[in-house]
């Protein structure tokens, strides 16, 4: 890790992400022109994600599966919508074994047209119903404006495929994975967003609604966290996915997709992020402890590693994840620095005053300076260390919920809206249309992010038409 300062957030937020991603050894650039490698550290944080939602979604009847990454690409072509929105981004494979194939492959971009030839198959019966099935890999898109994590040729995901029996129990599982997403962000990552359906311009190609769930990064943009798609029968008619219903007769399907991507990475830097570095939520964070002994000489090392080794190993007991940062070719200065720069929730440092007391110095990550240092007894240090992690978890939650309340506003005129939405969201009663949303963006940059699902009722006058509204809705600039 280099000596030099990040660059502040308020000086340039893009760069400042750029090299703490770098920085923190999260992750690192590839050969191929917007890929990346994730690097150990940030593939940890990955798997913690993947461990939190893969428990839930277990808990709620899916079962994983794996799919090919390559589809023909007759596939995509069969459901018109989804294959317009996704052609710019194709990339396809027309060689194989050094031949030219007969018929050219799609790198995965998603898999619902795979998973559509594959229902069709194995659905015959109302008794085959529902079939709940969720994949863990990776998707290519060849975007041409990439940032790591945010928006790359390929990323990592979960996408979930379900298929039912009726238009309610597919409405029912597109808003429970919605929910499932939301109790992760704010359980998991202390991330606080907000649940809502896409309008007709924003939903996914091919979908009949998209719901997401929506998040105010530190620049106060938003980012698009997960989605979950209500496909109602588009792709059921175009693979022929169908069933003999009770009374032996034939019926569409009804189905759905939702996914997470390591887009979510980039949320947790840019929501809970400072100017020193990263800031692990404790519940997703890879170490959840690093422990600095600190000596002179070789008497005072061994004292100082023994109470290490055996705190470290109480700690691992109460189930905490933790790193010793036994390096001796640089300063604890340099210790401190370094795991401020990565993230990690707490720090404790023993050196030989703690052993002779009996305790040691526990720094929080979310708390600067001394106001986030004490000075605890090392009897019963586990419970203190667990009950530190919750009260953080608490503490970034309750600050990020407080940073989005303190930059979303709520503009009654079009002219109002143009300064609002350059320094943060807009929450407008809104009665415009796809064209109306697409001029708003030409002129501001800033799009519909969700309909809140979470409305005040009644009616309002609509902030661009000035015609009556039913709704409220989010515009923010976005990433």
């Amino acid at each position: 890790m280099s000596d030099a300062k990040l660059p502040t957030r308020a000086e340039d937020f893009s760069e400042w992400y750029t090299q703490l991603v770098l920085r923190a050894d999260l992750a690192d650039y590839a050969p191929v022109r917007g890929c990346m490698i994730v690097k150990p550290y940030g593939w940890t944080l990955w798997e913690n994600i993947q461990q939190a939602l893969d428990k839930r979604f277990k808990a709620t009847g899916h079962l994983n599966a794996g799919f090919p990454l390559f589809i023909p690409k007759s596939f995509l072509s069969k459901e018109k919508e989804h294959v317009e929105g996704f052609s710019p981004e194709l990339a396809v494979v027309t060689i194989g074994g050094g031949e030219e194939l007969e018929e050219p492959l799609v790198v995965r971009p998603t898999s619902e047209t795979i998973i559509g030839y594959s229902y069709a198959k194995w659905i015959k019966s109302y008794r085959d119903l529902p079939i709940l099935i969720n994949l863990w890999n990776s998707v290519v898109r060849w975007e041409m404006r990439t940032k790591l994590f945010l928006r790359t040729a390929e990323f990592w995901w979960q996408e979930g495929h379900t298929a039912h029996a009726t238009a309610d129990e597919a409405e029912f599982e597109t808003r429970q994975m919605l929910d499932v997403y939301t109790d992760f962000a704010v359980n998991e990552a202390a991330i606080p967003v907000v649940p809502g359906l896409k309008t007709d311009s924003e939903r996914f190609a091919g979908a009949l609604r998209t719901y997401t769930i929506e998040a105010m990064m530190g620049d106060t943009k938003a980012l698009q966290s997960g989605t979950s798609h209500n496909l109602g029968q588009n792709f059921a008619k175009a693979f022929e996915i169908q069933y003999l219903d009770r009374n032996n007769e034939t019926q569409f399907c009804w189905t759905t997709s939702w996914g997470l991507s390591t887009r979510f990475i980039g949320a947790i830097i840019m929501t809970h992020g400072d100017d020193q570095g990263l800031i692990m939520p404790p519940r997703l964070a890879p170490w959840q402890v690093v422990i600095v002994p600190i000596y002179k000489n070789d008497a005072e090392r061994g004292p100082v590693l023994e109470a290490v080794a055996r705190i470290k190993a109480e700690l691992i007991d109460a189930d905490v994840r933790v790193k010793v940062d036994d390096r001796d070719t640089v300063s604890p200065g340099f210790k401190f620095n370094d795991w401020e720069m990565r993230g990690v929730p707490i720090r404790i440092e023993v050196g030989p005053k703690d052993v002779q007391k009996n305790s040691v110095a526990l720094s929080r990550r979310d708390k600067p300076g001394r106001e986030g240092k004490s000075f605890v007894p090392q009897a019963g240090l586990a419970e203190q260390v667990k009950a530190t992690l919750k009260d953080i978890h608490t503490a970034l939650y309750e600050r990020a919920l407080a940073f989005r309340k303190a930059n979303t506003f709520e503009p009654t005129t079009y002219d109002e809206f143009k300064s609002v939405v350059e320094k943060g969201w807009a929450s407008v009663w809104f009665a415009g249309g796809r064209e109306e949303e697409a001029r708003i963006k030409e002129e501001t940059k800033a799009t519909v992010r969700c309909i809140p699902l979470e409305q005040p009722g009644g009616t309002g006058t609509c902030f661009y038409t000035g015609k009556p509204a039913t709704q409220k809705v989010i515009f923010a600039r976005s990433y």
